[in-house]
C-alpha cells in the first residue's frame, strides 16, 4: 500500500512542501530503500524511526519498504523527517488508518525511545503549511510556540510519537496552541543583557548625538578614538535606544533565528532587536553565511538590529570586504554549485577602531609611538569602498577628568529613545507606501522625492562635495543623515544647518581633505 504525508524543507529562510511517500509491500524479500536525494541525517532516520516504533510498542511486519521524497530532484537534509516517516510507515502497514494522514503536515526528530525533539526552521515550515492549505501541522513541543504565531493554521505540539499516533487517529486529539501575540510585545522593551544606560557614559555628548542620529535613521556608524574613551560602551548601549520590533519585523528576525537553530526552545518570537558582536577572528563564511550546508551568518543574525565590530582593523581584510555588498543591498546571496540562497541583511553596522596601532595618535597626553608608515598600513586595512558605506565617522576623544566625576550625568537612554521613536514614527508614515522602514533605505527617486533642497542648500552642499572630494555614494549618505537630523527636529524640509551637521559626521572624508 502507498500512503503519503506532507512535510517541508528549508530553502534560505523560506520553506517548500515535501511529499513523503511510502510503499509497503509484503511480497518479496524484506528490504528498505530511500530515494529522492536524501542525505546524511535523512538516511540515518531509518535507524531512529524503527527503534522509536519498537520502543513505543508499534512493530512493523516484514516487507519491502520504499520511501520517496518528492520533489526528487532537490536535496533533503536534516532530522525533521523522522516524525512524518514514522507516521507514514504506520499508515502504509495499516497499523493506523491510511486516510488518517490526509491534509496533515508533520516535522520532528525522533529519539530512540520515541520522544519528539525540536528542529530548526519550524516557523518557515508552518508558514509553508498554511500557504498550502494544510489541515494542521504536528511539530515538536519545543517548537510549538514559534509555529503557533502563524495565524490560520492549527498547530499541535507533540512530545512523543505515541501522542502523534493518538492524535491523527482521533483517539486523543491534541488541542491546537493559541498564541498570545499581544502579550509577546507587552513586556519590558529591554532584555536583561541590555540593562545598561547611556547615562553611564561620562562625557561624549557629541558621540551620543551621533548615536541618536544613527538610530533615528538606521545609519551605519564608526567610532574613532584612543583606548578607554568609551567607544565600546557607546556601542553596547545602542540597543537601549532603538525602537521595538514591529510584528512584521519580529517575524522576519524569528525566521532567521529559527533556520539557524538559534531560537531558544519554547520561545515564540524574537521581540528584541538583535545585537551581535563577533570576535575579529571570524571567517568570511561566519560573517555573511555559508558552509557545506549554508546557514545564515552574523550579518543575517543582525537583521533589523545591530552588528558591532570592535577593533575593526583587526578583522581580516578579506572578511571586511565581503560586507560591502550586504551593506549596500540589504541581503546576502550565497551561491554554491547545486544551490543559491538569499538571506536578509538589513542591519545597522556599528564599528570601533583606534586611530593608530598604539591607539594614542589623537590623545592629548599620551605620545604616539607609531611611525607614519605604520599608521598608513593600519588604516589601509579598511578600504575606501568599505568606509564609503559607513554613514557617520565619529571621533571619540579621551574623556576629561571633570566629566568622570560623580554626579555628571548626560543624556539617558529613555530621553534619547523618546526622540528616536518620534523620528521613526515620522519615517513610518512617510514611507508607508515606499517599501522601506528608515532613511537609510533612501535611494534613487525616493531620495529625490524626500530630500528636496533649495538653491542655497544645493550651493552649500556642492561646495562641500567639491572641497572634500566626496563620492556619489558619500553625497547620498550626507543627504540621508541630514534627513534624519531634520526628522529629529520635526522639520519637514532639510535646511543648511542639517547639511552642515551631516557633513561634520563624515570625519574621515574631512581628514582626507586637510
Amino acid at each position: 500500500m502507498i500512503v503519503a504525508i506532507h512535510s517541508a524543507a528549508l530553502l534560505g529562510i523560506d520553506a517548500y512542501t515535501i511529499r513523503l511517500e511510502v510503499d509497503f509491500a509484503r511480497q518479496g524479500m524484506p528490504a528498505f530503500s530511500m530515494v529522492g536525494l536524501a542525505e546524511g541525517a535523512v538516511r540515518e532516520s531509518k535507524e531512529r524511526v524503527f527503534s522509536a516504533l519498537r520502543n513505543t510498542g508499534l512493530r512493523l511486519s516484514p516487507g519491502r519498504i520504499t520511501v520517496n521524497f518528492a520533489p526528487a530532484d532537490r536535496r533533503k537534509e536534516g532530522s525533521g523527517y523522522d516524525l512524518p516517516l514514522a507516521l507514514a510507515l504506520l499508515a502504509a502497514a495499516e497499523i493506523i488508518p491510511p486516510n488518517a494522514l490526509d491534509g496533515w503536515y508533520a516535522a520532528g526528530e525522533l529519539s530512540l525511545s520515541g520522544e519528539v525533539r525540536p528542529i530548526p526552521g519550524a516557523l518557515p515550515l508552518a508558514l509553508c503549511a498554511r500557504e498550502a492549505g494544510a489541515r494542521g501541522i504536528l511539530v515538536p513541543a519545543g517548537n510549538g510556540a514559534e509555529a503557533s504565531v502563524v495565524e490560520g493554521l492549527p498547530v499541535h505540539p507533540v512530545s512523543h510519537l505515541a501522542e502523534a499516533v493518538d492524535h491523527v487517529t482521533g483517539e486523543k486529539p491534541i488541542p491546537a496552541l493559541e498564541p498570545d501575540l499581544a502579550g509577546l510585545f507587552d513586556g519590558d522593551r529591554l532584555a536583561p543583557g541590555f540593562s545598561a544606560d547611556f547615562s553611564e557614559v561620562k562625557g561624549q555628548e557629541h558621540a551620543k548625538r551621533a548615536v541618536e542620529i544613527a538610530a533615528a535613521g538606521g545609519h551605519n556608524l564608526l567610532f574613532l578614538g584612543p583606548p578607554g574613551s568609551g567607544k565600546t560602551m557607546l556601542a553596547q548601549r545602542i540597543p537601549t535606544v532603538l525602537p521595538p520590533l514591529s510584528f512584521e519585523e519580529a517575524l522576519e528576525v524569528t525566521k532567521i533565528y529559527s533556520v539557524a537553530g538559534r531560537l531558544p526552545p519554547g520561545e515564540a518570537l524574537v521581540t528584541q532587536r538583535p545585537f551581535r558582536s563577533p570576535h575579529h577572528t571570524i571567517s568570511d563564511a561566519g560573517l555573511v553565511g555559508g558552509g557545506v550546508y549554508p546557514r545564515p551568518g552574523e550579518v543575517s543574525l543582525s537583521h533589523r538590529g545591530v552588528l558591532f565590530l570592535d577593533e575593526l582593523p583587526e578583522f581580516k581584510k578579506q572578511v571586511l570586504e565581503v560586507l560591502r555588498q550586504p551593506l549596500e543591498d540589504g541581503y546576502v546571496t550565497i551561491s554554491r554549485a547545486a544551490i543559491s540562497l538569499t538571506y536578509p541583511a538589513g542591519l545597522m553596522l556599528v564599528a570601533a577602531m583606534n586611530p593608530c596601532p598604539c591607539g594614542y595618535l589623537t590623545h592629548p597626553k599620551h605620545p604616539c609611538t607609531c611611525g607614519g608608515a605604520q599608521i598608513q598600513r593600519y588604516r589601509s586595512r579598511l578600504s575606501g569602498p568599505l568606509l564609503d558605506r559607513i554613514d557617520l565617522h565619529v571621533e571619540v576623544p579621551a574623556v576629561d577628568y571633570e566629566d568622570l566625576r560623580p554626579g555628571n550625568r548626560g543624556a539617558d537612554s529613555a530621553t534619547m529613545r523618546q526622540r528616536i521613536d518620534a523620528a521613526r514614527a515620522i519615517q513610518r508614515e512617510r514611507y508607508a507606501e515606499d517599501g522601506i522602514y528608515t532613511n537609510a533605505g533612501l535611494s534613487g527617486r525616493l531620495l529625490e522625492k524626500h530630500c528636496v533642497l533649495d538653491e542655497s542648500e544645493h550651493e552649500f552642499l556642492g561646495q562641500a562635495v567639491r572641497r572634500l572630494g566626496l563620492s556619489a555614494r558619500a553625497y547620498t549618505r550626507v543627504l540621508r543623515i541630514a534627513r534624519s537630523i531634520a526628522d529629529l527636529e520635526g522639520a519637514e524640509r532639510i535646511a543648511t544647518a542639517h547639511l552642515a551637521e551631516a557633513i561634520n559626521y563624515r570625519g574621515l572624508d574631512r581628514q582626507g581633505a586637510i
